[in-house]
């Protein structure tokens, strides 16, 4: 007889999924997304395919974002992995997350933010709530075609 716990977990995965998509997945950009389309439960995000990465508006990136999106995500992957008695859970523990990961994580968030346009000067850049109107009219695009 099997045991059964409680918990309900939630999995989602991209099968093939790549390390570009990695790399924009794991960015400020989706993430400032996901906080805005995201329902919750209790105080935790639940993310869903069809509520947050399916309405995800996407970039058009050059192959050079693209490649530097890659570069940045494989160096967060990079990172991780020179961790390896550490968790996720313990790697991203706000009170002891390595310094270079975060770092790695600025690196990746700047290229993403750079392929969809936004420059240091850009609201987008200085301002969440500036990313996520730009990233609606986006999605208003998207819907309207």
């Amino acid at each position: 007889m099997a045991a059964y716990s409680s918990h309900v977990f939630k999995v989602s995965i991209i099968p093939n999924g790549t390390i570009y998509q990695f790399g924009v997945l794991t960015s400020n950009v989706h993430n400032a997304w996901m906080r805005c389309v995201a329902m919750r439960m209790k105080s935790d995000y639940s993310y869903s395919l069809s509520m947050v990465y399916n309405t995800f508006p996407w970039c058009n990136p050059t192959p050079e974002q693209k490649a530097k999106i890659e570069r940045t995500a494989q160096k967060i992957l990079d990172v991780r992995a020179s961790y390896p008695d550490c968790s996720l859970a313990d790697l991203y523990d706000e009170n002891t997350m390595p310094n270079e990961l975060i770092r790695a994580h600025q690196e990746n968030d700047k290229a993403v933010m750079q392929a969809y346009g936004f420059t240091k000067d850009s609201p987008e850049y200085k301002s969440e709530a500036a990313c996520v109107a730009t990233l609606m009219k986006l999605y208003q695009q998207l819907t309207q075609k």
